[in-house]
């Protein structure tokens, strides 16, 4: 038998509604909610329930929303008794991870990606900072692209490393449109501008990434129960001091998802499961490799699929 892996979405995947029938159906996934709201001291439940898609999806709101409907998913699956050997999640997933491997308590994280949000919200102001995912390019070439118009004084820089041919850049608007343009000379695919309100995993996020620091310095991180996968350095990491440090430096590097879901593999991960809303990183493992099994929990008819599939 294989090794399982729980991965856990990032942001983009948040909508309206998500995680409702957990909280309708089970006391484990509504105590979540509710301890969001608490921590909190506002109505976060009530937003991703009722509210409209344009607040959800305002990073400082987004990153606790998303984590809250993770780890109320990942507490009802829990109980059937299926864990797991390695935990990864993607970029903001991360603290998903993190509360999967007993790492941080759901409430110090759901404080943590709140601010987390809110900092990186403040590092760049509206409408300086963007990125654009671009396809059908070599992260090295894509690099030297980036490299050539920072260079220039705009800054660029390779932001999340999905899967083949499909890496996101960031950095400031004028940086990220020359760097579009730039590679789709160089014989890129496409670029696609992405609906994003900051260079998230650019150098631009420095001044967030030194608040969020002395916010988890506050905060009571244990040693992980089961190796996490540092989106920082796509390796296991278990020592609390080394993943504050990378969750740290997590705000200004590339999340290195293609090369996380290799070391999983080389570590005899074959199956991964996705505990969140959507199927983003179904489909990035899926075209990383082709050969491993793959299911989503998202609602509570693929959490029962998923169930049955594993336990036969």
């Amino acid at each position: 038998m294989g090794k399982i892996a729980f991965v856990f979405p990032g942001q983009g995947s948040q909508a309206i509604g998500m995680g409702k029938d957990f909280f309708e159906s089970y006391e484990q996934a509504k105590n979540i909610y509710q301890q969001a709201d608490k921590a909190l001291a506002f109505d976060l439940s009530g937003l991703i329930f009722e509210g409209n898609q344009e607040d959800l999806t305002l990073t400082y709101n987004a990153q606790p929303a998303l984590l809250t409907t993770s780890t109320a998913m990942l507490r009802v699956f829990e109980e059937s008794g299926i864990s797991a050997d390695y935990v990864a999640g993607h970029s903001l997933g991360e603290y998903s991870a993190l509360v999967a491997a007993n790492a941080m308590t759901f409430e110090d994280a759901v404080v943590a990606v709140r601010k987390r949000g809110q900092f990186m919200d403040e590092a760049v102001p509206a409408g300086k900072g963007t990125m654009a995912a671009v396809l059908g390019m070599a992260a090295s070439q894509l690099e030297e692209v980036t490299n050539e118009v920072t260079a220039e004084g705009h800054p660029v820089q390779l932001a999340n490393i999905n899967c083949p041919g499909q890496i996101v850049i960031s950095g400031t608007v004028e940086g990220v449109e020359k760097a579009s343009a730039l590679a789709k000379e160089k014989g890129a695919k496409r670029a696609i501008p992405l609906v994003v309100s900051g260079p998230f995993h650019s150098s631009l996020m420095k001044p967030a990434a030194e608040k969020l620091n002395d916010t988890l310095q506050t905060l009571q991180l244990k040693d992980a129960s089961i190796p996490v996968v540092s989106n920082v350095v796509a390796q296991p990491i278990t020592s609390k001091e080394e993943i504050q440090q990378k969750l740290v430096e997590q705000l200004y590097s590339p999340v290195r998802w293609h090369e996380s879901v290799e070391t999983l593999i080389e570590n005899g991960v074959d199956t991964f499961i996705e505990i969140g809303p959507g199927k983003v990183l179904a489909g990035l493992v899926k075209k990383v490799n082709r050969s491993v099994t793959i299911h989503s929990v998202y609602d509570l008819e693929s959490m029962e699929t998923t169930i049955k599939a594993i336990k036969g």
